[in-house]
């Protein structure tokens, strides 16, 4: 059996991903004690978005992150569909740096879909959770995005099976209220939306034998 961390560590493409995913898990984990820390690597900045639309996106995550309990956030401000652009170095180290600060025992990063920084990111990410020291990261799972991981194409892309599932049963309503100070970036559209996000809980509670649950893929567990 795996027992809870003292400390989980999120990784986010951008702000938002880390509610859509596993908002759920992270208020459940932070309301049984355990200290959650998200690092959000891009945003919405120049070229392709203005200034003021990434201090709208950043005041959205403090609330949001507030409300499911989160501990520590950083930005690193990366600038949108950028990421691939930077020096690969640039991001390892920078993502390595906060999971070394942070100390976690779990870590829960993007599923490689169909948006460029959401792969670059789940690359970096990988890199910096290696077992190649003794405070690396003993559990690792990659978390599903509305709108992004289920556009992959079966069969030619990696496809999203999961196989690990978190209950959110008693923290969905939480995870509502985050989505919904995210005004910006949730829509009535249906992918991306309160109903969708309620609805994929909903099944993958159902394949797990609860009322709403969160899905994951395992990247490693070590017991």
């Amino acid at each position: 059996m795996i027992g809870m961390p003292k400390h989980l560590t999120v990784i986010a493409p951008h702000p938002d991903d880390e509610t859509l995913g596993a908002g759920g898990t992270i208020a459940r984990f932070a309301a049984e004690g355990v200290e959650v820390s998200v690092l959000i690597v891009s945003g919405h900045l120049p070229p392709l978005y203005k200034p003021e639309a990434f201090e709208t996106t950043r005041r959205e995550a403090g609330e949001a992150l507030n409300i499911l309990g989160v501990h520590r956030v950083e930005f690193m401000e990366v600038p949108a569909t950028y990421v691939h652009q930077r020096p690969i170095a640039e991001i390892n180290g920078a993502i390595n740096k906060f999971v070394r600060a942070t100390n976690p025992e779990w870590v829960l990063l993007p599923f490689p879909d169909r948006h460029i920084d959401h792969r670059t990111i789940f690359d970096a990410s990988v890199v910096a959770c290696r077992p190649v020291h003794a405070a690396a990261p003993s559990v690792v799972l990659a978390y599903e995005t509305l709108s992004e991981t289920h556009w992959n194409v079966g069969g030619i892309e990696p496809a999203f099976i999961p196989d690990f599932y978190v209950d959110i049963s008693q923290y969905l309503d939480r995870k509502q209220a985050a989505l919904n100070a995210y005004a910006s970036q949730v829509h009535e559209a249906p992918s991306r939306s309160i109903e969708a996000c309620t609805a994929l809980a909903k099944f993958r509670g159902s394949q797990n034998g609860c009322d709403h649950a969160e899905a994951f893929k395992v990247v490693r567990i070590v017991v």
